[in-house]
């Protein structure tokens, strides 16, 4: 059996260190290596004391586990703690009917750090692999506010919404590549092993044949002669694009401020970003978590470098009294519109009620656009592989038609 070649993959650390008020901090993140994880401490205005590899890489974000089941997790939880149940006995419950073993070995181990003392917010703390900052904030925030069972609805809801509206972009992105890609292989087929055979079959006409017809053969015999360096090359860049994405936040940043720019896709991309910024800031506002330190969570969660820079500037600015409006306004980056919504909200003190409008309203149109795109795309899709794919038959089939206009 063939060895499957070497893969970077991330890795578990475990970390200690103090936060901005010198108290203890420990957790654990996913990263591909220790700088990563010194640069997200950063980040989180941690200093790093101790940082040591915990588990073996992870595969598929995390042994199985998914976003989408801590969105369930949160849900069940809410649920069961509305109902009345203590919560050490609703985290039983849910480790004992949960499908996945993965998930089951995650809940004991809240529940046992619950039942050891901790609060349930510090319990999902030491696991950042699968509950990150925002999760863990809003569920503190609802402890100290006395409200969990709300703040988990409000979580569940949230983790819900953003599901869907990640799914939905995902499937806007997936759908063109995945048909570029079968155009590629099916093209490629037809170069390699169909083409050749009819050359044999033209090179015993004795005549001239088309030039279209001379060019899609001199295309096969190209791919013949080069097809280890043409997928050599396509491995390469998608290789080394990986690569630069993963370790380059300025490449990141050019990324991502080139596809604001990209007809169609930077639109939808665009109302994404905001639709997860006023969900997020709305659900951490609502929470009780004050807005300076909602932000940074917020910014994480837009999807985008570019809104992620700027909100973090907006933070700073909230943080010397700037109303968000203001913020938002000079960013340039937020329709007039929501920057008036958001206004309103903070003048009638109800910013969070406001944003969620503003997050109901974005998701519809992304909703929209998606379904739009996909109808749009669909001909357009056929077309191209009609041309790509018609367009070799054709030449193929030229000399045929040649030859039996001179009989």
């Amino acid at each position: 059996m063939a060895k499957k070649p070497a893969t970077v993959e991330k890795v578990i650390w475990a970390w200690e260190g103090k936060d901005k008020q010198g108290k203890r901090v420990i957790g654990e993140f996913a990263a591909l290596t220790e700088i990563q994880v010194k640069a997200e401490l950063r980040r989180l205005a941690i200093t790093p004391i101790r940082i040591r590899k915990k588990r073996k890489p992870l595969l598929g974000g995390g042994a199985g586990i998914i976003p989408k089941d801590i969105a369930i997790f949160a849900r069940q939880l809410s649920t069961m703690m509305t109902a009345g149940l203590p919560i050490v006995q609703a985290l039983d419950i849910m480790s004992q009917s949960s499908e996945k073993k993965a998930m089951q070995e995650l809940v004991t181990k809240v529940k046992g750090d619950v039942e050891g003392g901790m609060t349930l917010a510090n319990a999902l703390d030491q696991h950042r692999v699968y509950f990150d900052e925002l999760f863990v904030n809003l569920v503190r925030a609802g402890e100290e506010a006395g409200a969990l069972e709300a703040v988990l609805d409000r979580v569940a809801t949230y983790k819900e919404k953003t599901e869907s509206l990640k799914a939905k972009i995902k499937k806007a992105m997936t759908y063109p590549i995945a048909v570029l890609v079968v155009a590629f292989v099916v093209t490629a087929i037809l170069l390699i092993f169909v083409i050749p055979q009819f050359k044999d079959l033209f090179s015993s006409f004795g005549a001239d044949l088309p030039a279209f017809t001379l060019f899609v053969i001199g295309l096969s015999e190209a791919f013949q002669a080069y097809w280890w360096a043409i997928f050599g090359t396509i491995g390469g860049l998608i290789f080394t694009f990986v690569a630069v994405k993963r370790r380059s936040d300025a490449f990141n940043h050019f990324l991502d401020r080139l596809i604001l720019r990209v007809p169609i896709f930077g639109p939808l991309m665009e109302k994404s970003a905001i639709a997860r910024f006023a969900r997020t800031l709305s659900t951490m506002f609502s929470a009780g978590v004050p807005l300076v330190e909602a932000m940074p969570p917020t910014a994480g969660a837009t999807g985008n470098i570019v809104f992620r820079d700027a909100i973090l500037k907006m933070r700073d600015m909230a943080a010397s009294g700037s109303p968000l409006r203001l913020s938002m306004q000079q960013s340039g980056l937020f329709p007039v519109m929501v920057v008036q919504m958001v206004g309103i909200g903070e003048e009638t003190g109800e910013l969070d009620k406001m944003l969620g409008k503003v997050a109901d309203m974005y998701e519809e149109e992304v909703d929209n656009m998606v379904d739009a795109l996909s109808s749009l795309m669909e001909p357009m899709i056929m077309a191209f592989l009609g041309i790509v794919v018609g367009g070799l038959v054709v030449a193929m089939y030229l000399p045929i038609f040649k030859l039996g206009a001179v009989v």
